[in-house]
């Protein structure tokens, strides 16, 4: 007679079905966001260069003596992508359970399946479009130095797993209150401005500092500048208060999504 497996070997199966479900589920979110048109993949690129041509133009002349050691193209790559990245995995949870409903009704696929395989998707399209840029910048003339790449792909993980426990957050509230779907990217507008994207945590006063600080993208998007190009001076920024919000925000997404999972799937 065959032993009933342990609990080990359970887990390990659980985790390997769980696995390809979210790999099935990445591959259709790749064909639902490009198609079948190649021409849909340069799309990626649109927005982050769109606004950089943006704030360039209108604060280009300015930002040259306000951000020395650092040319100001850079500085906004180092925000605008990391940004739209963390934005996009946030916001997408919102209509993840609509987008997969059918899905849902096959007991393998959950509805966190569903939010990680749209995560891995927005950190490959961020990272592709990231490295792109920084080389095509490099390669115009700008000082790209990357001394720290370890450093940069904690900063871009860490990034990730705070997007998806606010993810998580949003999927539920979104779930049990339907108008919040509407009012929930409204209310996210000013972290744009309130997170360092387009000026440094230095031209912030001394006295307003402090709150700033509490926002864990500024010291996402600060480290990863002086990361990418270290004359970019830094001060009361560290990768591990970035570390420690996103493993909270994680944990607070994980128990919150599991106390309204059944509520989930019987939408």
């Amino acid at each position: 007679m065959a032993e009933p497996p342990n609990g080990d070997s359970r887990l390990g199966e659980a985790f390997a079905i769980q696995r390809r479900v979210v790999y099935a589920l990445f591959l259709r979110e790749l064909k639902t966001r490009f198609g079948k048109h190649r021409l849909g993949y340069l799309w990626i690129f649109v927005e982050p260069v769109f606004h950089m041509l943006v704030l360039y133009a209108i604060l280009g002349l300015i930002a040259k003596h306000a951000m020395p050691g650092i040319s100001f193209p850079v500085f906004l790559i180092c925000g605008l992508v990391p940004y739209f990245m963390f934005l996009n995995i946030a916001l997408r949870s919102l209509n993840a359970i609509e987008a997969n409903l059918g899905l849902l009704s096959y007991r393998p696929v959950h509805p966190v399946d569903t939010l990680i395989s749209r995560a891995i998707l927005e950190v490959i399209i961020s990272a592709t479009v990231f490295v792109v840029l920084i080389v095509v910048l490099w390669l115009t003339g700008q000082s790209v130095t990357l001394a720290d790449v370890p450093q940069i792909v904690a900063i871009w993980a860490f990034l990730a797993l705070l997007g998806l426990g606010v993810g998580m957050v949003f999927m539920v509230i979104g779930h049990e209150v339907p108008v919040s779907e509407k009012v929930i990217p409204l209310l996210l507008r000013p972290f744009y401005f309130g997170s360092a994207v387009m000026y440094p945590l230095a031209t912030i006063p001394a006295e307003y500092r402090g709150w700033v600080l509490w926002n864990p993208l500024v010291h996402a998007f600060e480290l990863l500048r002086h990361s990418i190009v270290p004359a970019y001076a830094i001060e009361r920024v560290n990768l591990s208060y970035l570390a420690f919000s996103s493993l909270a925000v994680l944990f607070t997404g994980l128990v919150l999504y599991k106390a309204y999972e059944p509520s989930l799937l019987r939408s």
